[in-house]
Formats: structure tokens, sequence, C-alpha cells
């Protein structure tokens, strides 16, 4: 049986039932994750320039002209008499309906469509805000701009993907008006969420070194390792979910995530072969008319494949350089033989298949970019740039820097405990929920399979079509990376008060072109804008 994901459609016709729900999940959760859906970012040259600067007054360009359409939040509350590592999570994906004009990208549209999303239900049922400064005191209204609010005053780790464009939007469109510097806004940030901005695109290069960091890869990468280390009785991510009661089914979308089987076929004869483009960047300019396939789990059993071919290409010349009958050299030769693999294998970088460090690389990234999703977040901005026309080449000689994750976590976990999942990517135990209350203490018996090796993987309807996106299921993938992330580097606290949860990606933001993040800091020389010190006040003034 699939496993499946509870996402709940919060519109404006149900908001005032399910805001109890929101706010109790907000405010007990260990770190929220977020995600949007926009009607458009403009050109993209201008958000790739070279100038971090001129990229962020693009972004703010696009912010005060177009406006967000859905608002995906995922709650991961860790539960501390689990073993460790396992979280209750609740989703919600907000339906959001902009009351000023805003501009809509013809492409945008088209992507979002075939994306399932559903224009009728935003223009009838989406819930209404406005764009900037307060319009009165409206800290104590149930609507999206007060949520945003309810977020801040949680103080809780807030977790991106690629982020910068996210924050950007939800800083104008549900907060104040953007300052005019970087500087400025980077300050405000970091005093709105002083439990930290973490970006799971930079965590996905930087920290796991995955060959690709596009969304959905690294989701279905982190899944994947995760069941290895299940299935050798290591440490392992577990993630419960809600069982909500029957009168709340009609808000439930229930989206279906679960693994391939182990034993299926890498490549047959009759597979539809492999998108290069797609593979390479989690996008393509054909989109659903792609005659290739898009399929994840191929291009993931793609790259692993190569891994492996390129890791024991690499053993084998090891064990030629130790019989050599001139010990010396050899002694010479093993030396600057591992000084070359280290950087091969992405210890002064990440590991990808292709470059994205080159400046230069980003006119050509706007080129090859036209507007042509509505998510422009991960398939625009989280795209690499293509740095060379042989991208079969370039991949193939890159795959061999790909980190082993799995054996980073050897100590052994109870893999089931009474009432709670016992399956490998732990994805479908239930928490029983009654009607109007975020979560509860007693879970329930999971309705999945118990071995993650017999799942059928999920379908996306032709081969070309992704057909996950959605900002509700985007918000749970991402904090799901970040939990797993957060694993492997063996975290041991969440107190906020304790330091920062994640060091290593601690206010951190990737930038596409770029070989170091954005960092989210208050320096010596910024100052808070006066609309962020204005709402701080009243804020705290009212919460």
């Amino acid at each position: 049986m699939a496993r499946r994901v509870p996402v709940v459609d919060v519109q404006s016709d149900n908001l005032a039932e399910l805001w109890p729900s929101l706010l109790l999940a907000l405010r007990s959760a260990t770190f929220v994750a977020v995600d949007t859906e926009l009607s458009g970012l403009g050109a993209r040259k201008s958000l790739l320039s070279p100038c971090i600067e001129e990229r962020y007054k693009a972004v703010c360009s696009a912010a005060r002209t177009r406006s967000v359409l859905s608002l995906g939040v995922a709650c991961f509350k860790q539960l501390p008499e689990q073993p460790e590592h396992t979280y209750l999570c609740q989703i919600y994906n907000l339906t959001l309906l902009c009351t000023e004009d805003y501009v809509v990208e013809p492409q945008s549209v088209q992507f979002l469509v075939q994306h399932g999303f559903d224009f009728n239900k935003q223009y009838s049922q989406g819930i209404p805000y406005h764009k900037g400064n307060d319009k009165g005191n409206e800290t104590q209204s149930r609507g999206v701009r007060t949520l945003f609010l309810e977020l801040i005053r949680a103080k809780k780790p807030l977790i991106l993907h690629n982020g910068l464009i996210d924050l950007v939007f939800l800083y104008q469109c549900f907060y104040a008006h953007l300052p005019d510097n970087l500087g400025t806004f980077t300050a405000d940030l970091s005093e709105m969420f002083p439990a930290g901005i973490y970006d799971t695109k930079y965590a996905s290069e930087f920290e796991t070194r995955f060959v690709a960091s596009y969304l959905e890869y690294a989701y279905k990468k982190c899944k994947r390792e995760n069941c290895k280390l299940k299935d050798s009785s290591g440490q392992h991510l577990t993630i419960e979910f809600c069982n909500y009661p029957a009168t709340m089914s009609r808000y439930i979308d229930y989206r279906h995530c679960s693994l391939e089987e182990e034993s299926h076929s890498v490549r047959g004869e009759n597979k539809v072969p492999l998108c290069e483009k797609f593979s390479a960047y989690g996008w393509c300019p054909k989109g659903v008319k792609c005659p290739q396939s898009h399929n994840i789990d191929l291009i993931i059993d793609e790259d692993d494949k190569l891994w492996e071919e390129k890791r024991k290409k690499r053993k084998h010349k090891r064990k030629c350089r130790k019989n050599t009958e001139e010990p010396a050299k050899a002694s010479e030769q093993e030396s600057s033989g591992k000084d070359a693999e280290m950087a091969q294998n992405g210890e002064e970088g990440p590991p990808r298949k292709q470059s994205c460090y080159e400046p230069a690389a980003a006119p050509e990234l706007a080129e090859i970019t036209p507007n042509s999703e509505g998510r422009p977040l991960e398939n625009s901005m989280d795209m690499e740039p293509e740095v060379s026309a042989d991208t079969t080449a370039q991949r193939e000689e890159d795959l061999g820097s790909i980190k082993e994750t799995a054996a980073q976590a050897a100590a052994a976990a109870n893999p089931s405990a009474e009432g709670n999942t016992s399956d490998s990517d732990q994805l479908g135990g239930r928490a029983e929920v009654p009607a109007g209350v975020g979560l509860a203490s007693q879970p329930d018996t999971p309705e999945t399979d118990t071995a993650c090796a017999a799942e059928k993987k999920e379908t996306h309807g032709p081969p070309a079509q992704g057909g996950t996106h959605r900002a509700g299921f985007d918000a749970f993938m991402t904090g799901y990376i970040m939990a797993y992330v957060w694993m492997l580097k063996k975290g041991k606290t969440t107190d906020a008060d304790a330091g920062p949860w994640l060091p290593e990606c601690h206010n951190k933001l990737y930038l596409s072109g770029k070989s170091v993040p954005l960092q989210i800091v208050k320096s010596l020389f910024s100052k808070s804008s006066k609309a962020h010190s204005q709402k701080m006040k009243l804020a705290w003034a009212s919460g």
C-alpha cells in the first residue's frame, strides 16, 4: 500500500474552524517549513545578476508586482516519548487571494494548472490579504498576515528551500513594505526569526553533498538513504501524521509518498530514456510535452549506478598503485591521488552534475529559463547553471564525488514502539486529533505495509510530468530534508536558547551561481527598517 501524506487544505470557508489547530501546530512545533506558489517572477536575468544587491532589488520588484497564490506550512514536532528523531508532522496548504492588483504570468498559470492548481477555487475561496504595511490594528484578526505574525511569535527555526525569493515575498505580502537595501532586509530577518533560518538547498549541496539539489531530488534521496539506515538497524528518521476525524475528511488531500521496489531494473530496453536536462536541473523547457522521462526515482537510480561504477574504478586504481614495483614512487603517487580524489569527492565544494560557481553562467541560465514555471523558486532559481553542452559526460565525471550518507549513523535504534510505525521510511503513522485541535498524545496503528522495499513507487502520470508540486507538500519535503540532515549531524538539542539549532546551516541562504551563501545577520553597518521596528513592537504588545 502506498503511504499517504495528509495535507490540510485551508481556505476562507474553513479558516475559522482550522485556526486553533493551526496556531497550536505552530506553537508546539520543533521547527516549521514553509513554501510558496507565486504568480510569477519577471525577468530571470536580473534575478541571477552577479551583484547580490541587484538580485535583491529584482526580487523586491517582483514581490511588489506579483503575489503569493498559496502558502504551504509544515510543522514538525519532535516526540519526546518516542525514539530519537521521531516527529509528528502537520501540513497545511493555504489558498490565498491578494486583494490588490497584481501581475499573473501566463506561463506560471500554465505550470500551476498542469500541476493541479485550481484557479476557480482560488478566486472563490482564497483567503484575502493585502500587501505591505498594516492597515490599522490587524493583529487580532484571523488571516494569513496574522498567521505569519504568529509564526514570528513562535520563535521556531524556519526552513525553506532556496529561500531568498520566498523570504522576500513573505515579507512584502504578509509583513511590511520591503526595505530598499539587502543589509536592512537581512537585519530585519535576523530579528524576526531569532531561532534561525535554514535553507535545504544549501544543506543538500554543502552538508549531504548530493549530486543534485533541486527539491524533489533531495527529498527522495533523503528518503532512500533513511530507508537504508532503518534496514541496517541504524539511527533513522521517523515521521508520523495525525489521524484526522471524519468531519475534516473533506479538507484533507492525501499525497502518495512511497519508494520504488529495490529490485527494479534501473534502465530496461523498453524504458523511456531519461531527460538529461531535467535530470541535471530539475527543469526542462519542454515541460509535460517532453517525450523523455522526468521520473526522479529513475534519475537517482542512474546516479547511484554511475557512482558505483566510479567507486569501483577508483578502488581498482588504488589497488594497482599498491602492487607497483616502485614503492617510493607508488607512495608519492598515492598521496597525490588522494589529494585529487579529495577534491573530486567535493571536500572543497559540493559534488554536482554541473558547476554552479561560475558567475558567467548566470546570463546563460537566464536565457535557457523562460517564464515557464508557476513555481520559479524551484524551477528557475533552484536550477544550476549549464556550463557544458555535454551534460552526460560532465555528469558521469562528477558523479563519483557523491558522499555516502548512510554510513554516518551507525547507532542502533528501536525501529518500532507500541503504537508507532515500524516501516522503514516511517511515513504513515497516525495520531488521533479531535476537530479543531492540532495534535494528541496517542498515535494509532499505521495503515502501511512493514517493508519499505516492497512499496510500489508513486506515479505522476505521463513520463514528463512531476505532479508533486504543491505548496503544502513542498513544505513537507523541505522539512523532511532538514530533519534528515539534522539527524546526520547528530543534533542533540532543540532549545533555541542553547545556541544555533544546526550551526552548519544556521542563517545561510543558497545563492545560485555563488560558492558562498547569503548570511542572515545584522551587521554593524545596518539598521533595522522603521516598518519592521513598528511591526515588532505591535506584535509583542498584542501577543
